[in-house]
């Protein structure tokens, strides 16, 4: 049973009932079981009945647990404290006072980040990646705007990248106000601090791709800084796989003192921001509003960060962010790349973008006394097995097709094969459309077109590469073509 090849070396389609192309024998029989026991292990899980085993998480490995225990929380706190010690962080204040500003603040983080670097053996590096932002919305005039970059060049596939954020510049109740104190602790020390952790536990270790660690500045003013790292990755050709923002994740407690010490919230957009008018009738066609390259990254966070070795739950956000507030993953949406933005889970707006005051008793102002710590920690734990997670894995699969060039009932799946060489092969996951996250999961070996006895019209597919020590990529929605 299976596909033949053509002449021209190009498979063809046997009968229906064909499942997988014939250099998948082996794995054929390996899904066998599940096929003939479909109803009773879909009545034991909870999963559909249909071909394929239950999808499962991905278990973290010896290295990235080691990697999670070795993030500490006490150096994440020194951090915040550092950071909000400089009085202001505001855009548009002093750039040359060395102790107070966000000049202060830059050269800290540029030193912090080039002594991690020392200890990579040159695998990573760090600049100061300046431009002058010419007058713009709350830019009154040409100012000059340094993003604080660590890179830590990947062993195998260095053109796959890899990207987190958190920003350094804070600001207080009038977002023009250069002067007053704006400590910005959980807004957004927090997430710079978990930048910075996370560059130092990398910083001696190997990764498969390309992994930026930024610390970037003028979010307040208009995501500006991020912007100029997107276009500067944008113009070297880097191939962005996933970027995510770090923006307000130092508290677990909402303004009535509701607290949530472990969960995260992950927004994930579903129409893409630079979505085109020919994607969106295709998307308006055949579905696929919740399967976006960023509610795919989603997923595979909720895949690789949900375990004990973080101690945390991802709560996604069906959303690109909250209601009158944005983030620097923005900016890289807009150029195209899945992004998303991990924050807090219940917020207390007296303790963001506030005046440092207290009014009837009550302490407004980012300080870093309103801080959870050991939250930061958790948050931190999270980006670093998400990270290190898609760094070691293969890149998500390219160029994936459903073939829709007949009325069949069965579908056919064809991809590109990766350049990764310990590339294993690839599994096909599937969904019933109406289920937000993958349910059934199908090893087809290492071939690049399968098909399946399934009907396209009544599931989701996905695919997605695995590596031979079983690292597993995101997953890629197919497209409908040839």
């Amino acid at each position: 049973m299976g596909n033949h090849e053509t002449a021209e070396g190009r498979p063809t389609r046997s009968s229906r009932r064909t499942f997988l192309t014939a250099s998948a024998a082996a794995t054929a029989a390996a899904v066998a079981t599940p096929l003939a026991a479909a109803p009773a292990a879909a009545a034991a899980t909870g999963a559909p009945p249909g071909p394929g085993r239950p999808a499962r998480p991905q278990r973290p490995g010896r290295e990235l647990t080691a990697l999670l225990r070795e993030i500490d929380s006490r150096r994440i706190e020194a951090v915040v404290r550092r950071l909000a010690a400089f009085g202001t962080r505001h855009t548009l204040s002093s750039q040359t006072d060395p102790v107070r500003g966000i000049g202060a603040a830059r050269d800290w983080i540029h030193a912090q980040l080039s002594g991690y670097a020392a200890a990579s053996g040159g695998r990573m590096s760090v600049e100061l990646q300046s431009y002058v932002q010419q007058p713009a919305s709350r830019i009154p005039v040409p100012t000059t705007v340094t993003n604080v970059v660590a890179t830590l060049r990947g062993d195998v596939t260095p053109e796959r990248v890899y990207v987190i954020t958190g920003h350094y510049d804070s600001r207080a109740t009038d977002v023009m106000d250069a002067v007053g104190d704006a400590p910005g602790a959980d807004d957004d020390a927090s997430g710079v601090a978990v930048v910075m952790e996370l560059a130092r536990v990398l910083s001696t270790r190997r990764t498969e791709a390309t992994v930026v660690l930024a610390a970037v500045a003028a979010e307040e003013q208009g995501l500006y800084g991020s912007a100029y790292l997107a276009a500067q990755l944008k113009a070297a050709g880097a191939d962005v796989q996933a970027m995510f923002s770090n923006d307000i994740v130092g508290s677990s407690t909402a303004d009535d003192g509701t607290r949530d010490p472990r969960t995260v919230r992950l927004f994930a957009e579903g129409v893409p921001t630079a979505e085109t008018p020919a994607e969106a009738s295709v998307r308006q066609s055949v579905g696929g509003e919740n399967d976006s390259p960023s509610r795919q990254l989603a997923r595979f966070v909720t895949d690789v960060a949900e375990n004990s070795a973080t101690g945390m739950d991802v709560r996604v956000i069906y959303r690109r962010d909250r209601y009158l507030r944005g983030s620097d993953h923005i900016s890289f949406l807009r150029e195209g790349w899945p992004a998303g933005r991990f924050t807090e889970p219940n917020e207390d707006f007296a303790h963001q973008h506030q005046d440092v005051r207290v009014v009837d008793g009550v302490q407004y102002g980012d300080l870093p006394e309103f801080c959870d710590f050991g939250y930061i920690t958790r948050v931190a734990r999270v980006n670093a097995a998400t990270l290190w997670s898609l760094a070691q894995a293969p890149g998500t699969p390219k160029g994936v097709t459903v073939v829709t060039t007949n009325l069949t009932n069965d579908t056919t799946l064809r991809w590109q094969r990766g350049p990764e060489p310990d590339l294993a092969g690839y599994e096909v996951v599937w969904r019933e459309t109406t289920a937000d996250r993958w349910q059934k999961v199908l090893p087809v070996g290492d071939v690049t077109e399968v098909t399946i006895d399934l009907s396209k019209d009544n599931v989701f597919f996905g695919v997605r590469a695995v590596d031979r020590a079983g690292h597993r990529s995101p997953v890629a929605f197919p497209k409908p073509g040839s």
